[in-house]
């Protein structure tokens, strides 16, 4: 294993090459990395980064945002197959269909999407910066939310915006138990259940501290308590735990999971760190986005980096 990490490190150096690798992706993943973050600080460094290749060890719409933002750099993924069932349950055609019925709506879309529902959007948000997003927005304009309706509904309870929400979800936060949630709770009544905006409302409502993956890392950082219990994807516990090492972190359990207590996503889960190599090595599978899909689809992320500052 540590040749073959070896090996990955030295191909970066003579292609050129950086290594960005989502929370959720395998510890072994994230230790070749050059950075390590969420949507937003993943876009961030896709755009600055000076390599000739960016290695995108996440899902292919992380990747496709890469792109668009950085036509001119060739852009790979390990596994092609690595998608998400968020960006899937909002197919671009339908989309539009929903947009012709609002015409008058403000268009915002959660960056767990595909380049072509980018395209369609006035404005594109993260989890991080969705509360803000949707607050930019004159209050006399309706909003139409896509595709997240969890995530739409946590903002709805924030802002008071009375958005118009596609009906989309992620099979990952949509697989938390509250009833074992609550058992683990009793188990362990000093934990501080932290969660994912993307999961249901049920559970966000047991939640001391909802926010982004880099968010529940900051708070576990900042706050006192000593145990949490985390409701995301179960990849993030291995930077959390890096970066709070004598605190107890305890995921949070799945409903149809009794070998496992956690929920993990099987599309994050498809990068492995020979598929790393193998993409590096041989500089494929590459993505592509067409010229007129991306320049679209650049405006709305463009929008939302500007309200990001």
């Amino acid at each position: 294993m540590n040749s073959l990490k070896e090996r990955i490190l030295a191909l970066k150096k003579e292609k050129n090459a950086v290594i960005l690798a989502h929370y959720y992706q395998e510890a072994a993943i994230q230790y070749v990395a050059d950075y390590v973050g969420d949507s937003l600080g993943l876009s961030i460094e896709a755009m600055k980064t000076d390599a000739d290749i960016i290695l995108f060890a996440g899902v292919h719409f992380m990747a496709e945002t890469a792109k668009i933002l950085n036509p001119t750099k060739k852009v790979i993924l390990p596994d092609l197959k690595a998608g998400c069932s968020l960006a899937e349950s909002c197919p671009p055609d339908l989309f539009q269909k929903f947009i012709d019925q609002h015409p008058d709506h403000v268009v915002i879309t959660y960056v767990n999407c595909s380049a072509e529902i980018k395209a369609l959007s006035d404005i594109v948000c993260t989890s991080s910066n969705a509360v803000k997003i949707v607050e930019s927005v004159p209050k006399d304009r309706p909003i139409i939310f896509a595709p997240d309706k969890n995530l739409g509904k946590y903002i709805i309870s924030k802002t008071g915006r009375d958005m118009l929400l596609w009906d989309g979800s992620c099979v990952v936060h949509e697989a938390f138990s509250l009833d074992k949630l609550i058992e683990v709770h009793k188990l362990h009544p000093d934990a501080k259940i932290i969660a994912h905006p993307e999961s249901e409302t049920h559970i966000l409502e047991t939640a001391s501290y909802i926010g982004s993956t880099a968010g529940m890392i900051d708070y576990v950082k900042t706050n006192p308590n000593n145990k949490f219990i985390v409701a995301t994807e179960a990849g993030i516990l291995h930077k959390m735990q890096q970066e709070v090492p004598n605190k107890i972190l305890i995921p949070a359990p799945a409903q149809d999971d009794n070998t496992c207590a956690c929920s993990e996503c099987g599309y994050m889960k498809m990068n492995t760190l020979q598929k790393v190599y193998d993409c590096l090595l041989n500089e494929t599978p590459e993505i592509i986005v067409p010229e007129d899909i991306r320049k679209k689809a650049l405006l709305p992320i463009e929008r939302m980096l500007e309200l990001s500052k």
